[in-house]
Protein backbone atom coordinates (compact mmCIF):
# COMPACT_ATOMS: atom_id res chain seq x y z
CA UNK A 1 0.00 0.00 0.00
CA UNK A 2 1.15 3.32 -0.73
CA UNK A 3 0.87 5.34 2.52
CA UNK A 4 1.74 9.02 3.37
CA UNK A 5 2.56 9.90 7.24
CA UNK A 6 2.49 13.84 8.23
CA UNK A 7 4.07 14.11 10.78
CA UNK A 8 6.59 11.71 9.99
CA UNK A 9 9.83 13.25 11.42
CA UNK A 10 8.05 13.29 15.16
CA UNK A 11 8.41 11.14 17.63
CA UNK A 12 5.89 8.64 16.63
CA UNK A 13 6.30 9.29 12.86
CA UNK A 14 10.28 7.78 13.21
CA UNK A 15 9.61 4.64 14.38
CA UNK A 16 6.23 4.16 12.34
CA UNK A 17 7.90 4.51 8.75
CA UNK A 18 11.01 2.00 9.34
CA UNK A 19 7.65 -0.15 10.31
CA UNK A 20 5.79 0.49 7.42
CA UNK A 21 8.85 -0.43 5.08
CA UNK A 22 9.54 -3.47 6.58
CA UNK A 23 5.70 -4.41 6.22
CA UNK A 24 6.37 -3.74 2.42
CA UNK A 25 4.51 -0.39 2.33
CA UNK A 26 5.54 1.95 -0.01
CA UNK A 27 6.64 5.69 2.21
CA UNK A 28 4.90 8.45 0.40
CA UNK A 29 6.33 12.38 0.22
CA UNK A 30 3.25 13.74 -1.07
CA UNK A 31 -0.54 12.57 -0.66
CA UNK A 32 -1.08 12.47 -4.77
CA UNK A 33 -0.67 8.55 -5.58
CA UNK A 34 -0.87 7.78 -2.18
CA UNK A 35 -3.60 5.18 -1.15
CA UNK A 36 -4.13 5.70 2.82
CA UNK A 37 -3.05 8.68 4.98
CA UNK A 38 -1.70 8.07 8.88
CA UNK A 39 -2.58 11.47 10.24
CA UNK A 40 0.10 12.25 13.15
CA UNK A 41 0.79 15.92 12.60
CA UNK A 42 -0.58 17.87 15.80
CA UNK A 43 0.10 20.41 18.30
CA UNK A 44 -0.01 19.39 21.80
CA UNK A 45 1.91 21.80 23.28
CA UNK A 46 0.65 23.19 26.88
CA UNK A 47 1.54 26.51 26.20
CA UNK A 48 -0.77 26.56 22.55
CA UNK A 49 -3.73 28.94 22.96
CA UNK A 50 -7.08 27.24 21.85
CA UNK A 51 -6.78 29.22 18.75
CA UNK A 52 -3.73 27.52 17.72
CA UNK A 53 -5.10 23.83 18.97
CA UNK A 54 -8.04 24.28 16.56
CA UNK A 55 -6.22 25.94 13.93
CA UNK A 56 -3.88 22.68 13.66
CA UNK A 57 -5.35 20.12 15.26
CA UNK A 58 -8.89 20.61 13.75
CA UNK A 59 -9.04 22.48 10.34
CA UNK A 60 -5.15 21.33 9.59
CA UNK A 61 -6.72 17.65 9.98
CA UNK A 62 -10.03 17.92 8.37
CA UNK A 63 -7.84 19.79 5.21
CA UNK A 64 -5.62 17.14 5.15
CA UNK A 65 -8.44 14.49 5.09
CA UNK A 66 -9.59 16.52 2.08
CA UNK A 67 -7.44 16.60 0.54
CA UNK A 68 -6.63 12.94 0.69
CA UNK A 69 -10.10 12.20 -0.55
CA UNK A 70 -9.57 14.04 -3.35
CA UNK A 71 -6.30 12.64 -4.50
CA UNK A 72 -8.39 9.00 -4.29
CA UNK A 73 -6.68 8.02 -0.74
CA UNK A 74 -9.70 6.79 1.58
CA UNK A 75 -8.10 4.94 4.41
CA UNK A 76 -7.39 8.00 6.91
CA UNK A 77 -5.79 6.96 10.54
CA UNK A 78 -5.97 9.33 12.69
CA UNK A 79 -3.70 9.43 15.77
CA UNK A 80 -6.36 11.44 18.31
CA UNK A 81 -5.96 11.08 22.02
CA UNK A 82 -7.48 9.11 24.75
CA UNK A 83 -8.12 13.13 26.42
CA UNK A 84 -10.57 13.21 23.38
CA UNK A 85 -13.02 10.94 25.52
CA UNK A 86 -13.85 13.31 28.18
CA UNK A 87 -12.45 16.51 26.34
CA UNK A 88 -11.76 17.97 29.65
CA UNK A 89 -9.14 20.74 28.35
CA UNK A 90 -8.28 22.42 25.07
CA UNK A 91 -6.11 19.78 23.51
CA UNK A 92 -8.83 17.18 24.08
CA UNK A 93 -11.39 19.31 22.98
CA UNK A 94 -9.53 19.88 19.56
CA UNK A 95 -8.86 16.02 19.42
CA UNK A 96 -12.92 15.62 19.88
CA UNK A 97 -14.22 18.01 17.32
CA UNK A 98 -11.83 16.91 14.66
CA UNK A 99 -12.70 13.36 14.96
CA UNK A 100 -16.29 13.99 14.71
CA UNK A 101 -15.38 16.18 11.37
CA UNK A 102 -13.74 13.00 10.50
CA UNK A 103 -16.09 10.28 10.72
CA UNK A 104 -18.65 12.74 9.47
CA UNK A 105 -17.20 13.29 5.71
CA UNK A 106 -18.30 11.89 3.46
CA UNK A 107 -16.15 9.24 1.28
CA UNK A 108 -13.44 9.00 4.43
CA UNK A 109 -12.85 5.61 5.59
CA UNK A 110 -11.32 6.65 8.90
CA UNK A 111 -9.74 4.89 11.83
CA UNK A 112 -9.28 6.39 15.06
CA UNK A 113 -6.84 5.84 17.80
CA UNK A 114 -6.57 7.03 20.97
CA UNK A 115 -3.57 7.01 22.61
CA UNK A 116 -2.25 7.45 25.62
CA UNK A 117 1.19 8.84 26.97
CA UNK A 118 3.70 7.18 24.39
CA UNK A 119 6.80 6.15 25.77
CA UNK A 120 10.09 4.24 24.16
CA UNK A 121 13.27 4.69 22.95
CA UNK A 122 13.86 9.02 21.56
CA UNK A 123 10.83 10.14 23.99
CA UNK A 124 10.97 13.93 24.64
CA UNK A 125 8.68 16.15 27.38
CA UNK A 126 8.13 15.35 30.68
CA UNK A 127 8.65 11.12 30.36
CA UNK A 128 11.96 11.89 29.41
CA UNK A 129 12.90 14.20 32.00
CA UNK A 130 11.30 11.11 34.92
CA UNK A 131 13.37 9.14 32.73
CA UNK A 132 16.57 11.59 33.81
CA UNK A 133 15.53 12.42 37.60
CA UNK A 134 15.32 8.28 38.55
CA UNK A 135 19.08 7.52 36.41
CA UNK A 136 20.78 10.59 38.51
CA UNK A 137 18.77 9.14 41.69
CA UNK A 138 17.39 12.72 42.53
CA UNK A 139 14.82 12.31 45.36
CA UNK A 140 11.36 13.14 43.87
CA UNK A 141 8.41 13.46 46.53
CA UNK A 142 6.12 11.23 44.86
CA UNK A 143 5.75 8.39 47.25
CA UNK A 144 2.20 9.21 48.32
CA UNK A 145 0.49 9.63 45.08
CA UNK A 146 -2.05 7.94 44.47
CA UNK A 147 -3.12 7.90 41.25
CA UNK A 148 -3.89 5.60 38.10
CA UNK A 149 -2.68 6.47 34.41
CA UNK A 150 -2.02 4.30 31.50
CA UNK A 151 0.69 4.25 28.67
CA UNK A 152 1.38 2.72 25.60
CA UNK A 153 4.54 1.32 24.32
CA UNK A 154 5.39 3.22 21.03
CA UNK A 155 5.77 -0.22 19.36
CA UNK A 156 2.95 -1.58 20.28
CA UNK A 157 1.28 1.99 19.06
CA UNK A 158 2.61 1.36 15.62
CA UNK A 159 1.57 -1.94 15.60
CA UNK A 160 -1.90 -1.02 15.68
CA UNK A 161 -1.75 1.61 13.37
CA UNK A 162 -0.59 -1.24 10.96
CA UNK A 163 -3.48 -3.76 11.63
CA UNK A 164 -5.48 -0.75 11.34
CA UNK A 165 -4.07 0.02 7.80
CA UNK A 166 -4.06 -3.50 6.62
CA UNK A 167 -7.62 -4.02 8.20
CA UNK A 168 -11.26 -3.56 6.91
CA UNK A 169 -12.28 -1.26 9.89
CA UNK A 170 -13.47 1.86 9.09
CA UNK A 171 -15.25 4.68 10.91
CA UNK A 172 -14.51 3.03 14.30
CA UNK A 173 -12.37 4.61 17.21
CA UNK A 174 -10.12 1.95 19.27
CA UNK A 175 -8.63 3.07 22.72
CA UNK A 176 -4.85 1.82 22.67
CA UNK A 177 -2.98 1.09 25.92
CA UNK A 178 0.21 -1.48 27.40
CA UNK A 179 -2.30 -2.99 30.00
CA UNK A 180 -3.41 -1.83 33.19
CA UNK A 181 -2.91 1.43 34.45
CA UNK A 182 0.10 1.97 36.87
CA UNK A 183 0.22 4.63 39.47
CA UNK A 184 3.55 7.17 39.55
CA UNK A 185 4.96 5.64 42.33
CA UNK A 186 4.91 2.33 40.34
CA UNK A 187 6.19 4.01 37.42
CA UNK A 188 9.01 4.81 38.90
CA UNK A 189 10.04 1.90 40.87
CA UNK A 190 9.71 0.50 37.38
CA UNK A 191 11.91 2.66 35.48
CA UNK A 192 14.83 2.38 38.82
CA UNK A 193 14.31 -1.52 37.98
CA UNK A 194 15.33 -1.39 34.37
CA UNK A 195 17.76 1.22 35.09
CA UNK A 196 19.79 -0.80 38.20
CA UNK A 197 19.28 2.34 39.99
CA UNK A 198 17.35 2.89 43.75
CA UNK A 199 14.07 4.60 43.56
CA UNK A 200 14.21 7.48 45.67
CA UNK A 201 11.03 8.49 46.64
CA UNK A 202 9.52 10.16 49.60
CA UNK A 203 6.25 11.35 50.69
CA UNK A 204 4.72 15.01 50.71
CA UNK A 205 1.34 15.72 50.80
CA UNK A 206 -0.44 16.05 47.24
CA UNK A 207 -2.12 19.01 47.77
CA UNK A 208 0.75 20.46 48.89
CA UNK A 209 2.66 19.13 45.93
CA UNK A 210 -0.04 20.32 43.17
CA UNK A 211 0.30 23.75 44.43
CA UNK A 212 4.07 23.63 44.38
Amino acid sequence: MRVLVTGAGGFIGSHLCPALAAAGHELRTAVEGSEAVVHLANIAHASASPAQLHRVNVEGTIAQAKSALAAGARRFVYLSSIKAASAGDAYGRSKAIAEQALLQLPGLEPVILRPPLVYGPRVKANFLALLRAVDRGWPLPLASIANRRSFVYVGNLVDAILRCLESAARGKTYAVADGAPVSTPELCRGIARALGRPARLFAFPPALLRLV
